[in-house]
């Protein structure tokens, strides 16, 4: 018996080391919005580069992100809207007090290639943009939401909705103008402002103008959380402002 008690130790000495290898091999699993690739790809490799933990990402529109959290896909860090990251902490999905918002971004304009560049920039011309396209595309995620309630508003909503086309959640609406499948299409600048393939066309007028903020969360089943917090946290970073305003959105106050 004696003889077999250093055997169990060194045993148990290797499997510790292979789990905390094991541990530090794994990816830090991160989904996010399509919305905020740019800035959040930029600051994961510097993450990566200073942690030494490797990040793999998940992309998709925000509504898509939680139907899959909400039917039971674990990611160790979930970036979604802030009003999506309340609802998921109401529903248990991510650690009570991680939200951390990183970044705002507003609604941009563009148009399918080839057409006279239309007028945007004031309320009145917008409107007549609306009335004058034959065909507009909006997301079906935050912007999208927000833009149905812009045309109630603008009082087009009803002489335009035959025009309407929406996509699934997580689509380019910059992809579908480039392929001239509609005339006028609004999306997060972010997902607009650097793709090419369409006339983009600026930012909403300021009147109509609205922010979606971004969130991070740590999901409560984070296999990774201490290195999952460490992370939204470097989303926050003073470091991380540049990436951040270089894909068009706002750093959010610290």
């Amino acid at each position: 018996m004696s003889k077999s008690i250093p055997s169990l130790r060194s045993w148990l000495a290797s499997a510790l080391v292979a789990v905390v290898s094991l541990a530090q091999a794994s990816d830090l699993k991160v989904v996010a919005p399509n919305a905020v690739k740019e800035s959040v790809v930029e600051i994961g490799a510097r993450f990566e580069k200073e942690t030494g933990q490797r990040v793999s990402f998940t992309w998709g529109g925000s509504e898509a992100i939680a139907k899959r959290v909400a039917d039971g896909e674990v990611f160790d860090v979930v970036i979604t809207t802030a009003s999506g990251a309340d609802r998921m902490l109401a529903d248990g999905k991510l650690v009570g007090g991680s939200r951390t918002d990183f970044s705002r971004s507003g609604v941009a304009v563009a148009a399918r290639p080839g057409l006279p560049r239309p007028d945007v920039s004031s309320v009145n011309a917008l409107k007549s943009a609306l009335l004058d396209a034959g065909s507009i595309a909006i997301s079906s995620g935050a912007s999208g939401r927000y833009l149905e309630q812009m045309f109630q508003k603008l009082g087009v909503a009803e002489q335009i909705k035959h025009k309407i086309r929406q996509p699934p959640s997580g689509a380019q609406i910059g992809e579908m103008l480039a392929r001239g499948e509609a005339d006028l299409g609004f999306q997060q600048v972010t997902e607009l402002v650097h793709a090419a393939g369409f006339q983009y066309l600026g930012l909403l007028p300021a009147e109509l103008q609205n922010y979606t903020v971004w969130a991070a969360g740590v999901h409560s089943s984070a296999p990774l959380a201490d290195a999952a917090l460490a992370f939204t946290r470097a989303l926050k970073a003073p470091e991380s402002d540049e990436a951040i305003r270089k894909s068009g959105m706002d750093p959010m106050g610290r």
